[in-house]
């Protein structure tokens, strides 16, 4: 197996009296890419928020790249190499194409005069266009703001946006959730691409033909816990729904290495 890229030991996160994560340990291997799988609330977005830095940990340890890491955010995360779609998407409204794609780094020019830096529209529009193309994202018009497109539209510039930038990681939250079969074609290539490029992905979703389709291996999560370990080619939809549904407890699991 190849060298491991994240790793997590005694990953867990309370709110108060609430478990939403138990002591997840957890690897992932570079090129590797890994489902997420689990039913509402079993602790699959909390994990991810958890290694991003998008909130803070109640224990554990997070080892990203060969160093233990602690994000303050996920600012920090992405800087480190992790680029990812939440179900939030998390992108400003208010902005076109090209300013949220290089939202937190802007290219500029007339970088010569100092501390005075003026922002370079025309290479984030050209390199919007480009990074469109290569992910297969159609935009009819980029100088359109966030806030007046559909939900898919928005859905796939968060896409273009994380697979357009060379990464160390990409995690992706549900990224087909709210798109149609055209657009989750598109979304699905990127992710083969990423494959191709030997970039490993962390995949959660509750597609069945496309994680068995998309990915290496499969983790099940259920009540804020892994319960299962599962390599694509030694199960199939009825056993990982048992082990999400508990009808399979997951005792023999082991760790997810």
């Amino acid at each position: 197996m190849s060298e491991i890229i994240l790793e997590t030991k005694g990953l867990t996160k309370h709110y108060g009296g609430v478990h939403a994560l138990n002591d997840a340990n957890f690897v992932l291997h570079k090129g590797e890419h890994v489902a997420i799988m689990g039913d509402n609330g079993a602790g699959k977005s909390t994990f991810v928020r958890q290694i991003t830095g998008v909130e803070q940990r109640t224990s554990g340890t997070v080892i990203f790249d060969g160093q233990e890491v602690h994000f303050s955010g996920p600012l920090d995360a992405r800087e480190a190499g992790i680029e990812t779609v939440f179900q939030t998407l998390a992108l400003a409204d208010a902005l076109d194409v090209p300013d949220n794609l290089f939202l937190g780094r802007e290219k500029t020019k007339f970088d010569w005069l100092g501390p005075f830096r003026f922002l370079d529209y025309k290479a984030m529009r050209n390199d919007t266009l480009a990074a469109l193309e290569k992910t297969g994202v159609k935009i009819p018009n980029i100088r359109n703001t966030i806030q007046n497109m559909s939900g898919g539209q928005r859905q796939c510039v968060a896409i273009a946006r994380t697979a357009s930038f060379h990464s160390k990681l990409t995690i992706m939250d549900e990224p087909t959730a709210a798109l149609g079969v055209q657009e989750t074609a598109q979304v699905e290539n990127i992710i083969r691409t990423l494959k191709e490029q030997g970039e490993p992905l962390i995949l959660i979703s509750h597609n069945m033909r496309q994680v068995m389709d998309l990915v290496d291996r499969i983790i099940v999560f259920r009540r804020g816990r892994i319960v299962a370990n599962l390599k694509k080619e030694d199960t199939d939809g009825q056993d990982i729904v048992a082990y999400i549904t508990g009808a399979k407890t997951g005792a023999e699991y082991e760790g997810a290495a």
